[in-house]
C-alpha cells in the first residue's frame, strides 16, 4: 500500500528567518519579498504583520512564502511598517497556531513579535507565568515574551521589551511591531544574525543581507550583539540595555545555515566555505580522480578542496529542487527511495572513478550511507567522504533543530567506526582549529562540536526529545 512519508535530510535546521520594514507604502510587499529570500531558513509556515492607522493586521499560513501570500492577501495588509517570519518546526505537528509573528493586544495597545532563536529558560518562565494566571495559546518559546511584556508595569513598549528580555536566557534575534514603531534586538552573545538596510526613506531588517539585494536596498550594518534598535517617525536610534558578554555567533551559519551569497560580520559565507574545503584538503587529502559535492550545501567546500588538490571538480549528483516535505511512496518498496527522490547520480561522470565526496556535516549517518551505496551502484570505484566541519557530537539549544545526543553518530562512534558504518573507503573531517582559522576572527559558538555551551542550559529546560544526562547540566 502506498503511504505518505515525511522526508528527512542529513542536516541541522535553523528554526526561522525574520524580516522587517518601517517607512514604506509597500511594507507588506517588501516583507513578502524579504521572506522569500529567507525561505531557506524555514519552510513550515510564513506570516506577516503590518501596522495601519493604529492597529495591527496579521496573516499566517502553513507552507512556503510563495504559496502563503497572493496579491489579494497582500492588499489586505496595508500599512507603512511590517514584520515577517518563516518557520521551521522542530518537533511534533506543524500547526498554524505555532506560526509567527505572534500578535496580541495588551494594556498599551497592540504588539507583534517575530523571533529567531531559542530561549533556554522557556519552560521555567512559562511555568512562572502560568502560576500568575497566563494562558498560553501555543507551544512556542517565543510566546513567553508577549506575556512578560503584558505583565510589565513600564510605561513604554520599548521599556517593556527590555524588562521582558532581561528575564530570559538564550538566543534571540527579534523584531517587535507596534502601531507606531519597529523594535529590533539581538541577544548579548549575538547567536543569530540580524542586519539593517535602507531603501529610500524606509529602514529594513533581515536575518541575512541578500534580502536587501532583492529589494535593491542598501546594506547599512548588522545589529550588534546586545543592541536594541528603535525606528519610529523620529528616525533610528539604538541602545545597549544588557550587560556585555563575549560574542558567540553560531559558527554553523558559515557551515550550512546562511545563504552562500551572505556576508556576516564582514566574512563572505561563500569564501569561508571554500576556505573550509582548502583546509580540509590540507588536513585530509585523498588519492582520487575527481571531487564532487553533495549538493547544494557542499558545493563551495568541494570547489576549495578540488582547487587545493588540483583535481577536477564535477557534479556527480544532481539534486531535485522540487521535493516537498512529504511524498507518496510507490506501491512496491524501492530501496533508499527518500535519497533517490532528492539526489540522482550522473553515471557518465562517476563510472570507474575514485571520488572525493564533500559534504558540510554528518548528523545521523544514515543518509551518508545511502549516498555512498548510490555512488557505488552508479559505477564509482572508490568513495572517499570528506566533511567540511568537525564531528557534530552535541545538540544545540540556541535556535537550531538538532536531535538528541544519542542520535548524533559522532557522539558514540569514533571516526573509523563511522567510516565503517557509512561504508566509505575513507572518512575525514575538518578540525576545529582548521574551521576557526578558515573563518578568521574569534567569538563563535561551537558547542555542537565541543560541548562548551556559552549560556547555561538546565536539564528541566531541555526539550524532551533532546534530554540526555549532559555534563554540567
Amino acid at each position: 500500500m502506498s503511504s505518505t512519508t515525511t522526508t528527512k535530510d542529513e542536516h541541522f535546521h535553523d528554526q526561522c528567518g525574520i524580516f522587517g520594514v518601517y517607512g514604506s507604502e509597500e511594507a507588506a510587499n517588501f516583507a513578502y519579498l524579504g521572506l522569500h529570500s529567507l525561505q531557506h531558513r524555514g519552510q513550515e509556515s510564513a506570516g506577516i504583520a503590518t501596522a495601519n492607522h493604529g492597529r495591527l493586521l496579521l496573516h499566517l499560513e502553513l507552507g512556503l512564502v510563495r504559496d502563503s501570500f497572493t496579491e489579494e492577501t497582500l492588499r489586505r495588509l496595508p500599512g507603512r511598517s511590517a514584520i515577517g517570519h518563516v518557520r521551521y518546526s522542530t518537533a511534533g505537528e506543524t500547526r498554524l497556531r505555532e506560526a509567527q509573528p505572534i500578535a496580541v493586544d495588551y494594556a498599551l495597545g497592540s504588539i507583534a513579535v517575530a523571533h529567531n532563536g531559542n530561549l533556554t529558560n522557556y519552560l521555567e518562565t512559562k511555568q512562572r507565568l502560568e502560576s500568575a494566571g497566563s494562558i498560553f495559546h501555543s507551544t512556542s518559546d517565543s510566546e513567553v515574551l508577549v506575556h512578560l511584556i503584558a505583565h510589565s508595569k513600564e510605561q513604554t513598549a520599548v521599556n517593556r521589551v527590555v524588562e521582558a528580555l532581561q528575564q530570559v536566557r538564550g538566543a534571540f534575534s527579534l523584531l517587535f511591531l507596534t502601531p507606531n514603531e519597529l523594535i529590533a534586538v539581538r541577544d548579548p552573545h549575538g547567536f543569530r544574525p540580524l542586519c539593517i538596510g535602507r531603501s529610500r526613506n524606509a529602514y529594513l531588517f533581515s536575518s541575512e543581507p541578500p534580502a536587501f539585494d532583492l529589494l535593491a536596498a542598501e546594506f547599512l550594518r548588522e545589529v550588534e550583539p546586545g543592541e536594541l534598535v528603535v525606528v519610529d517617525k523620529s528616525g533610528l536610534r539604538s541602545f545597549f540595555p544588557f550587560a556585555p558578554v563575549k560574542r558567540k555567533m553560531c559558527i554553523f551559519e558559515y557551515i550550512y545555515f546562511a545563504r552562500p551569497d551572505s556576508t556576516l560580520d564582514g566574512v563572505s559565507v561563500y569564501e569561508a566555505r571554500k576556505r573550509f574545503g582548502r583546509a580540509l584538503a590540507q588536513e585530509q587529502p585523498a588519492q582520487a580522480d575527481l571531487v564532487i559535492p553533495i549538493p547544494d550545501s557542499g558545493v563551495p567546500a568541494a570547489l576549495g578542496y578540488a582547487e587545493q588538490m588540483n583535481l577536477p571538480f564535477e557534479f556527480g549528483l544532481i539534486r531535485s529542487h522540487y521535493i516537498g516535505r512529504t511524498f507518496i511512496e510507490p506501491e512496491s518498496s524501492i530501496r533508499h527511495f527518500g535519497v533517490r527522490l532528492k539526489l540522482s547520480p550522473v553515471r557518465s561522470v562517476l563510472n570507474g572513478k575514485r571520488l572525493v565526496v564533500v559534504d558540510d556535516s554528518i548528523i545521523r549517518g544514515t543518509t551518508s550511507q545511502k549516498i555512498v551505496k548510490m555512488l557505488r551502484d552508479a559505477g564509482a570505484r572508490e568513495v572517499h567522504l570528506r566533511i567540511s566541519s568537525p564531528p557534530s557530537r552535541w545538540p544545540c539549544y540556541y535556535g537550531i533543530d538538532t536531535p538528541s545526543t544519542s542520535e548524533l553518530i559522532a557522539s558514540s562512534l569514533a571516526i573509523a567506526e563511522i567510516n565503517k558504518f557509512i561504508t566509505s573507503d575513507s572518512l575525514g573531517y575538518l578540525s576545529i582549529e582548521g574551521l576557526h582559522r578558515s573563518i578568521g576572527g574569534n567569538g563563535y559558538c561551537d558547542a555542537c562540536f565541543t560541548g562548551e555551551y556559552p549560556v547555561e542550559v538546565r536539564k528541566n529546560d531541555i526539550p524532551q526529545r533532546q534530554q540526555l544526562k549532559l555534563i554540567g547540566i
